[in-house]
């Protein structure tokens, strides 16, 4: 399919005059209500900001329609017992229609044999300077970045200010307890084990927190040269595997809220969450996993047996090699990915002989995806050339 909106064959208008059927040369059809239509017209719009000037109570609770004319790249509705006419632009409606919105939204690339892949090869992986000066190589890491949930970025200076100098083509930075950036290196007694030498198991980070942050950077200014290598695999795809082989216990996953907790000097912070959450079509939108962070769960015995297998078989699916992709970043290299989606984890390192240095930050989700559409929008008349 090209780029271009296809052009309308012809709108027809059913018996009861209630919903309108327009054919488009693509070989798609999309059926518009009466109802959906008298609310989204163009002139109840302000013509500057685009907002709303009308609310569901201001139209009629049963619109009709009485004509449906394509006139040159507008649909001309006549409406019943309403003196005043619509002209809705056809490129418009075909952006609401469902092929459209299969093509724009697109379907995350579900990565379950994560062992298999290369950051090199299977992921998005560009030097800064070239998402920085080429706009199409940007729009396509970013592209990509939503598509994987995550992507790679060499060659960022290791300094204190090269992560965010980085980050701002990519989406906003949002300042927690840690601060706006925060150092994950060993020190005495820390407050998370995040800061120690350990090896951490598969994670997300933040459950505890209202809202768990969208994205994360991490940003190597020093590399163990012996350990500390770094893991990731696909919540969704994991997800997914556990629905299609554990359906119960994927089922009770999704319905038990599970309380996080992080206590410090400076924060104390608790929510409850699935660790698998759904949207209303039942598609999985987030992963919550962090057994450093979960508090004791208020069931009663008899839900604690079934709760703790389901928790364990997917717990299982975690440390499993195959799942997870093991890689190794360099001074210079950073990484972004969907801290809702990718769990991410690490061999362990010998502080006492060799330092490692990342430093990381968080970023809000809508400024990511804002990022990548505002982008996207600028460059569609280059596309469409």
């Amino acid at each position: 399919m090209s780029a271009m909106n296809p052009s309308a064959l012809s709108a027809t208008i059913d018996a009861r005059q209630s919903s309108l059927i327009v054919k488009w040369d693509d070989g798609t059809s999309a059926e518009y209500a009466a109802i959906w239509l008298r609310d989204n017209l163009p002139q109840d719009r302000d013509p500057h900001s685009g907002q709303r000037l009308i609310d569901v109570t201001d139209i009629p609770c049963e619109p009709r329609m009485r004509a449906a004319t394509l006139c040159g790249p507008h649909l001309q509705i006549e409406w019943q017992q309403e003196p005043l006419a619509a002209s809705f632009p056809l490129s418009w409606l075909y952006e609401q229609s469902a092929a459209a919105q299969r093509r724009s939204e697109g379907e995350p690339r579900l990565w379950l044999q994560g062992s298999g892949l290369t950051r090199a090869r299977d992921f998005a992986q560009r030097t800064v300077a070239e998402i920085r000066n080429d706009s199409a190589a940007r729009l396509d890491w970013l592209a990509r970045l939503l598509g994987d949930g995550i992507a790679f970025l060499r060659e960022v200076p290791c300094d204190d200010a090269g992560i965010l100098d980085a980050v701002k083509l990519v989406g906003r930075v949002v300042e927690t307890n840690y601060g706006l950036v925060f150092d994950v290196r060993a020190v005495p007694q820390p407050e998370n084990l995040a800061y120690s030498d350990r090896g951490l198991g598969l994670h997300t980070d933040n459950p505890y927190r209202e809202p768990v942050p969208g994205f994360q950077a991490l940003h190597t200014l020093m590399a163990a040269p012996d350990g500390g290598d770094s893991l990731f695999a696909d919540g969704f795809a994991l997800a997914e595997h556990l629905r299609a082989c554990h359906p119960q216990e994927f089922a009770l996953l999704t319905r038990t809220a599970v309380p996080f907790s992080y206590r410090s000097q400076q924060a104390d912070l608790q929510a409850r969450r699935p660790l698998i959450a759904l949207d209303c079509l039942g598609a999985v939108t987030a992963v919550h996993y962090n057994s450093r962070s979960i508090a004791p769960l208020p069931l009663a015995v008899r839900e604690c047996r079934s709760f703790y297998h389901a928790y364990r078989c997917f717990a299982q699916l975690l440390r499993e090699r195959r799942f997870q992709l093991c890689t190794r970043l360099e001074a210079g290299d950073l990484v972004v990915f969907d801290n809702q989606r990718i769990l991410h984890g690490r061999t362990g390192f010998a502080s006492a002989k060799h330092a490692r240095h990342l430093r990381g930050c968080y970023l809000s989700r809508d400024s990511v995806c804002s990022e990548t559409a505002l982008l996207r929008r600028r460059l569609r008349p280059e596309a469409q050339q």
